[in-house]
């Protein structure tokens, strides 16, 4: 049987990034900048809580995601049953401060793992404007894909029989893409794909590997990086 073919993940520009945070209401601009920044799934994203930030160390601990079970939601592990430590920036930090005080966390009560699970309570850092904690196809619908359209990632939406808005995406265009963008700035600065691996919550770094091999600098790349960063002075 041959193997199976994948297209190459293009990342997407700083700009880009950058204009699809800012196309973002203030409620909400400080989820693409985590998803940028610290390379986290959307649904650890909707699950952040306030007491998985370690501001001392410069740290996230992902530790829960939202997920949906049919027509029920829950807390979760996230994917590959797996928590994690990402390094925070300094500037996502500070950014964190300013949300919360603009934006107190909401306590929010899900089942753990199953509808019938044991309720767990959690500060979350995002919520909806009904001060629910946010679904996903909400924030796509709304929040996502119009920032998409001010970023001319996408073309305005038409309107349906109802006048709804429908917008034309496919799989490229998801939030996914922050994790393709994160990837490629650490593999860029010089991050290990094993430390990639460790960061993205993936549980073989040979997986990595074959995700992002193509945005890795080649050899001269690195060689000339490294002695420009040591020796080199003006």
């Amino acid at each position: 049987m041959p193997k199976r073919t994948t297209e190459a993940i293009t990342a997407w520009s700083d700009e880009r990034v950058h204009t699809l945070i800012d196309a973002h209401p203030t409620l909400f601009r400080l989820l693409p900048m985590l998803g940028a920044a610290c390379g986290l799934r959307q649904g650890e994203l909707f699950g952040l809580a306030l007491e998985d930030i370690d501001f001392e160390e410069c740290l996230v601990r992902v530790r829960r995601q939202i997920k949906k079970l049919g027509t029920d939601h829950v807390f979760a592990l996230p994917k590959n049953d797996r928590e994690r430590v990402v390094p925070l920036p300094g500037w996502a930090a500070e950014a964190i401060e300013r949300h919360v005080s603009a934006y107190p966390p909401l306590a929010c009560s899900l089942p753990w793992e199953k509808p019938d699970g044991r309720l767990r309570t959690h500060n979350l850092l995002f919520r909806w404007t009904d001060d629910r904690f946010i679904r996903a196809r909400s924030y796509s619908e709304t929040v996502w894909k119009p920032a998409l359209v001010t970023a001319g990632v996408i073309p305005a939406p038409d309107k349906d029989p109802r006048k709804r808005s429908r917008y034309v995406t496919s799989r490229k265009e998801g939030l996914h893409q922050l994790r393709h963008y994160y990837a490629s700035v650490m593999l860029a600065g010089g991050v290990s794909v094993k430390e990639l691996a460790e960061y993205l919550g993936h549980a073989d770094p040979g997986f990595t590997l074959r995700v992002y091999a193509h945005m890795m600098p080649g050899s001269h790349d690195r060689a000339r990086r490294a002695i420009d960063e040591r020796f080199f002075r003006p």
